[in-house]
Parts: C-alpha cells; structure tokens; sequence
C-alpha cells in the first residue's frame, strides 16, 4: 500500500438539479484522457457510496498532489443555476464523514482538505485566501467542518457508520 498523509474532498460540479452515476463521472473522466474515475470514492445524493479507483492505484484528483492522497467527491457542488454551492444531502453529509473517519483511522494523521485548499499561495502569507482559488470545490469550507473530528462511535448493525463501513466492504469487493 502507499503512504496516503492526504484526504482531499471534491464535488462532481453537477448541478443540484441532475444526477450523475458512477458510470457517466467514469465516462467524464475517461473522455478527459485519464484511465477511469480519478477519485477513489463518489458519495450519491442518497448517500450510497462508490469505490470508484482502488486505494493502491494513484488517483488523477488534484495535480500535484496524487501520490500520497485518496479522493473524494460528492454529486453536485452546483446550485440550479449552476453557481457554486454547497448541496450535499443529509446523507452525503454522513457519508461524508463517517468515510472521512474511517480513512483516517486507517491512515492516522491524514491531514482532510477540500480541492480549493491546494490552491498556490499567490500572495505568501502562509493562508490560501478565496481570491487565490484556482476553483469553488468542493464549495464548502472542509477544514472548518473537520477541525474538530473527534472520536468515532463503536459500530453496531443498528449505527449509521456500520452502514457506511459494509458499504465500503462491498464495493471494495467489486
């Protein structure tokens, strides 16, 4: 396996009107010139969530920054007119973070950042500032929604995060 110390968040820049399966964000992709999805995860409005790359294999999420990183994204980032916004579901919003979780569980010290947040410096003052954002996404702030990740339940059958870990288990299988 290889060293992951990064957990880098996107949006699918959908808007929250549409939908977009795994396979038409694969076909996105692939028309893009990369080999397949480039996240290791997708997060559906409804929550279901995909292993869309194999953890082993580098992802193609954010030039510079694959080799040591997992991505991923989440359907939407788009409102309905197609401006910028923060559309997770309830169940994205779980999802979300239990995955998050789990990753850093797996990975302790993964330091968690949304794409916009491995925007360059431009003005050297050791803070990447919304002037500087090379784009929106994921659209909404992730340091500050994970600044505090504290502990995880135990998980039981009965729990939300049991449901995310099976899910992780069978579509690692796939």
């Amino acid at each position: 396996m290889r060293i992951i110390n990064l957990i880098v968040v996107h949006c699918s820049a959908t808007r929250g009107d549409s939908t977009l399966s795994p396979e038409a964000l694969d076909l996105m992709h692939r028309r893009r010139g990369f080999n397949g999805t480039g996240y290791h995860y997708y997060i559906r409005k409804d929550g279901t969530l995909y292993l869309t790359r194999p953890l082993e294999r580098i992802g193609a999420h954010v030039k510079g920054f694959n080799a040591h990183s997992i991505g991923i994204c989440y359907e939407g980032g788009l409102d309905c007119r197609g401006r910028p916004a923060d559309t997770r579901t309830p169940a994205q919003r779980s999802t979300l973070r239990l995955l998050v979780g789990q990753l850093q569980e797996r990975f302790p010290g993964c330091r968690v950042c949304g794409h916009r947040d491995l925007s360059p410096d431009l003005n050297g003052n050791g803070e990447i500032e919304p002037e500087e954002w090379i784009k929106q996404c994921p659209c909404f702030d992730v340091a500050k929604e994970f600044k505090e990740f504290g502990e995880f339940p135990a998980q039981t059958e009965s729990t939300e995060e049991h449901r995310v870990t099976q899910q992780i288990k069978e579509t690692e299988r796939r």
